[in-house]
């Protein structure tokens, strides 16, 4: 099981339920579409975490980072595998690229940031 990401999970649920009762148990698991019985177990580590589309739900609802839940949750979002397949060569030569160069996530991000400011045409060289 996986009792790091129900533990998450919980904590996130726990810290919104103080300021909005949509939060309990029992209407969370209802918005993401799970039995409360089945929130309870994953989140006490009695339940393996449930598929990546629901994970994404929990994120959303929880308003947390959807990659990192994913990744706690031992999954990677449905869509990654497809961008990879679709240019199989040059996202595999990126990704190793940032391993082994020991990017760190800051890096990445500020990559990231600047490829995207050049789309939209905010610069670079």
């Amino acid at each position: 099981m996986n009792e790091e990401f129900g533990r998450r999970v919980r904590e996130l649920r726990e810290d919104k339920k103080v300021t909005d009762p949509n939060f309990s148990l029992r209407r969370f698991a209802q918005a993401v579409g799970l039995s409360a019985t089945f929130v309870s177990r994953m989140e006490n580590g009695e339940a393996r975490p449930p598929g990546a589309e629901k994970v994404k739900r929990m994120a959303d609802l929880l308003g947390a980072n959807a990659d990192e839940l994913l990744a706690l949750a031992g999954k990677v979002d449905p869509e990654l595998p497809e961008i990879i397949r679709r240019r199989p060569r040059a996202m595999a030569d990126l990704l190793r690229t940032a391993r082994d160069q020991g990017l760190t996530e800051e890096e990445i991000r500020k990559v990231t940031e600047e490829l995207k400011s050049r789309r939209r045409g905010g610069g670079g060289a």
